[in-house]
């Protein structure tokens, strides 16, 4: 990590959306699909998806917070996935696909506590938020094919049928953030 560089890792279905989706925001460094917080070492995507390993499918994203603020990060995280679903996002279902923040230091889980305080004050989703918040502890890199999945594969379904509204959204609500 450079100096003026912080990590975050961060759960929100499926990591190919995740990818996809920061990296294409500015301040961004890079963007890593992975798996986090389960209890096994070195866990494959096979052993994941059968749901047995407790790993979230997680996004690990290095950015520079002079450029891009952990707000920010947070900010687009709400917005690009459904936080008050247990265990699922769309047609992906298990607990490998829960909405998750695993936080690198004390000022993240702060950051993230306060926003979903903030959230559910104000009611900005209809249902209560879900997104659980742990202390990072491993992360755990996905298989080559599955980095930078999207830019390699855009004329997949899922591509463009889930991956491509997430963008559209994107470019429609953060359009000052993007590269």
């Amino acid at each position: 990590m450079g100096q003026n560089s912080e990590k975050i890792t961060l759960g929100m279905g499926c990591f190919w959306c995740g990818e996809a989706v920061y990296s294409r925001i500015d301040g961004v460094i890079s963007v890593e699909s992975g798996f986090s917080g389960g209890h096994i070492e070195n866990p494959t995507y096979r052993e994941v998806t059968h749901g047995s390993t407790g790993h979230a499918e997680v996004i690990q994203i290095e950015f520079n917070p002079e450029i891009v603020s952990l707000s920010d990060i947070l900010s687009i995280f709400w917005e690009m996935h459904n936080p008050t679903t247990l265990n699922r996002q769309g047609a992906d279902v298990g607990t490998q696909y829960r909405s998750a923040i695993f936080y690198h230091n004390d000022t993240q889980k702060r950051i993230a506590e306060a926003q979903i305080e903030l959230l559910t004050k104000e009611k900005y989703f209809d249902d209560p938020i879900v997104t659980e918040v742990t202390k990072f502890e491993k992360f755990y890199s996905a298989e080559d094919y599955h980095q930078d999945f999207y830019d390699n594969n855009k004329n997949n379904g899922y591509c463009r049928f889930v991956i491509e509204p997430k963008l559209k959204k994107l470019q429609k609500l953060f359009k000052e953030n993007l590269k």
